[in-house]
């Protein structure tokens, strides 16, 4: 190939780019511009979400261990005031014997002995919220769950004036494997709080909606899973922005007689099954509580060698302070 050869190829190769070639070569810069940025919109939504997974991740990682030093730290002051609270209410009695006779001294005295259990109701549910909580699942008909919440809460539906009805239970939902005698509990505070909440309120529908069902649901960790939904709405006013942010915080309570630890416990239960609580607005504008379990709670891990083992570790005096609760 002699010179001359060479540069009229060079010349060709190099040869002026005419108008369709340059719109031709601007669309392809154009169309790879776009999916760059289509494809840059995509990461950012994506990284925005991941982000906010592992933020509401840590919040609940926070939570858990905010939690569980609070729990240890009130069960320890709980300990203490124990015993100074049992002499108290000793020599209550005793000087209530003593005065028996005079009547303004007496009525002092029953005063006194009112705040003292007042103050041990307290110390009961500061223990149960600090123990350990264990969770042994068993497969029971979903009606039958929902039934044993109604029931224990009939004294106080009466005194409430409320009507408490259990919804229609979908095939999907017939069966629940779960902590029978835990969520049972938890229902029936939930149930509780709602008749209160409407009694308050002098709502003249007084109406409580306990539900079962099973939705796909996105959890704290900003995963979607198949969960056992247990819902109580009532028609009361609802819950106030403000409240529903802080309603199952251990010792926080709208109600002066309330100890504040009832909706922690019901918290400490749900979270014991691998689940998560979500509090709104139901569809008639009153409050809407819904328990959102795992289909099968996590596998139970191993016991500390401190803590109780010999069943369920949540207190027994809460057990007979929601029985004395929902007697007539």
């Amino acid at each position: 190939m002699n010179t001359m050869t060479v540069a009229s190829e060079l010349s060709a190769a190099h040869a002026p780019l005419g108008l369709e070639d340059i719109q031709e070569l601007m669309e392809s810069v154009q169309a790879v511009t776009s999916e760059l940025q289509r494809t840059h919109v995509t990461l950012q939504a994506q990284v925005t979400d991941l982000q906010g997974e592992l933020a509401a991740a840590n919040a609940q990682l926070r939570r858990s261990r905010s939690l569980a030093a609070l729990g240890e730290m009130a069960a320890g002051i709980a300990h203490e005031i124990r015993n100074p609270l049992g002499s108290i209410q000793l020599y209550t009695q005793m000087l209530g014997e003593d005065v028996a006779d005079r009547p303004d001294q007496s009525a002092l005295c029953v005063r006194i002995q009112g705040a003292v259990e007042h103050l041990d109701a307290i110390v009961r549910d500061v223990l149960a919220f600090a123990r350990d909580i264990r969770v042994r699942p068993t497969r029971i008909d979903a009606a039958d769950l929902l039934d044993r919440a109604i029931v224990s809460c009939d004294g106080v539906a009466r005194t409430g004036g409320a009507t408490v009805i259990r919804m229609p239970v979908p095939d999907v939902a017939a069966q629940v494997t779960l902590d029978v005698h835990l969520v049972t509990m938890a229902l029936a505070n939930l149930i509780r709080n709602a008749i209160e909440a409407i009694a308050e309120s002098g709502a003249t529908t007084r109406e409580v909606r306990v539900s079962v069902n099973r939705a796909r649901r996105r959890r704290p960790d900003g995963t979607r899973a198949e969960l056992v939904v247990l819902g109580v709405e009532d028609t009361g006013p609802g819950i106030p922005a403000d409240v529903v942010s802080r309603m199952f915080n251990p010792f926080f309570t709208t109600r002066p007689s309330g100890t504040g630890l009832g909706l922690a416990i019901v918290h400490r239960i749900i979270d014991a099954h691998g689940g998560h609580v979500h509090a709104g607005a139901g569809a008639t504008g009153g409050a809407l509580v819904e328990l959102c379990l795992p289909l099968r709670p996590p596998t139970l891990p191993q016991a500390h060698p401190d803590i109780d083992t010999t069943g369920v570790s949540l207190n027994d005096s809460v057990n007979r302070r929601l029985a004395t609760e929902a007697a007539p």
